[in-house]
């Protein structure tokens, strides 16, 4: 009885290590099973990947969109920009001109406007003075 219940223990233990020996082993050879996965998985990564070039390309698309939107955008506004500085700049210049002109020929009195020639007027005589 007692070597029955040792051998009973010992099967029980080694039980566990029989599957990992079995682990070891090779699966057989399947080469049409092999090559269909291999296949299937080439199959996947090119569509994967024409999807994401698809939605590269989409992407692209748009940003180029959009980049032609803003640049239209910002063309319009520097556009109105420059006929407000355009505008600004010839009233500051019609300013200019008028004040230039005003200082160039400002208006004579009248009594400067006399008919007789500029003489020279000679200086008063000396004063005399008392002895």
């Amino acid at each position: 009885m007692n070597t029955n219940i040792i051998a009973a223990a010992l099967s029980l233990l080694l039980l566990p290590i029989s599957p990992l020996l079995a682990a070891d082993d090779p699966p057989p050879a399947d080469s049409s099973l092999a090559a269909d996965q291999a296949r299937a998985v080439g199959e996947t990564v090119k569509h994967d990947a024409k999807a994401v070039a698809d939605a590269a390309k989409q992407g692209a698309a748009q940003a180029a969109a959009t980049a032609k939107e803003v640049t239209h955008e910002v063309v319009a506004a520097t556009k109105e920009g420059a006929h407000e500085v355009a505008a600004t700049a010839k009233n500051g210049s019609e300013k200019v001109k008028a004040a230039v002109q005003k200082n160039v020929n400002p208006a004579k009195p009248a009594a400067s406007k006399s008919n007789t020639p500029n003489t020279p007027t000679a200086p008063p005589p000396p004063a005399k003075t008392p002895p």
